[in-house]
């Protein structure tokens, strides 16, 4: 495939504006401010977007992060239709993930040891969870477990965002199945998450900023074969 151009240039800036506006984001949801969560929480994917694409990233990336950034906006109300809508955002985003990961081989105990945490942890949830959220819930489950699993073919960094991804949608579940919840619960969860999504880009995108010095369009689509 044609490599895509990028914005070397730009880089840089929209990375240093990512992590502020994420920090920002942060402090807020630690400090109660609920308008701050508001005005922050749309910008965040929409800044990682735009820095994968400013490196010539590929466009299964993009599409992945656009869809969290949908679904980051359809979770904001507290109404579970839109809920819902949303998880269907996540879950496009991971079948996008999948898609970029390839059919490259993966360490078949680290599959078994995630098929067993998926497992223990739907059987656990499910007495507590809303009788009409149980199979949408459990069926994402299994998209999400097997994208963190496979994000390992992107390296280390790929593969600790897709256990961190995993993480923050568990802290997720167990408020919803109304289990004690951490001290600053929000704010684990989206720290979870937006680390989880930094680095998948980064795996994605072959290395950390520094490289944003390479030619434009350096990163090439991988094809689609799964």
């Amino acid at each position: 495939m044609t490599p895509r151009a990028g914005a070397p240039r730009l880089v840089r800036p929209l990375l240093v504006t990512f992590l502020a506006v994420a920090a920002v984001h942060l402090t807020g949801l630690l400090a109660g401010a609920h308008a701050v969560h508001v005005a922050t929480k749309p910008l965040l994917m929409l800044l990682l977007v735009a820095y994968a694409a400013a490196r010539g990233g590929p466009r299964l990336l993009l599409a992945a992060l656009l869809c969290g950034w949908a679904g980051d906006v359809l979770l904001m109300p507290d109404a579970e239709p839109a809920f819902l809508a949303g998880m269907g955002f996540f879950a496009a985003g991971h079948v996008c993930y999948l898609l970029l990961f390839g059919r490259a081989a993966v360490r078949p105990v680290s599959g078994l040891v995630y098929a067993a945490v998926l497992v223990t942890f739907v059987v656990l949830l499910w007495p507590g969870l809303p009788e009409g959220l149980r199979i949408p819930l459990t069926g994402y489950s299994v998209l999400l477990t097997a994208m963190a699993w496979r994000a390992g073919t992107l390296g280390r960094h790929a593969a600790l965002g897709g256990a961190l991804f995993l993480l923050s949608d568990a802290l997720i579940a167990t408020g919803m199945a109304d289990w004690p919840q951490l001290p600053a619960h929000n704010f684990w969860i989206m720290l979870t998450y937006i680390a989880a999504q930094y680095l998948l880009t980064r795996g994605a995108l072959g290395g950390p900023a520094a490289s944003a010095g390479a030619a434009p369009g350096a990163h090439r689509e991988r094809r689609i074969r799964i």
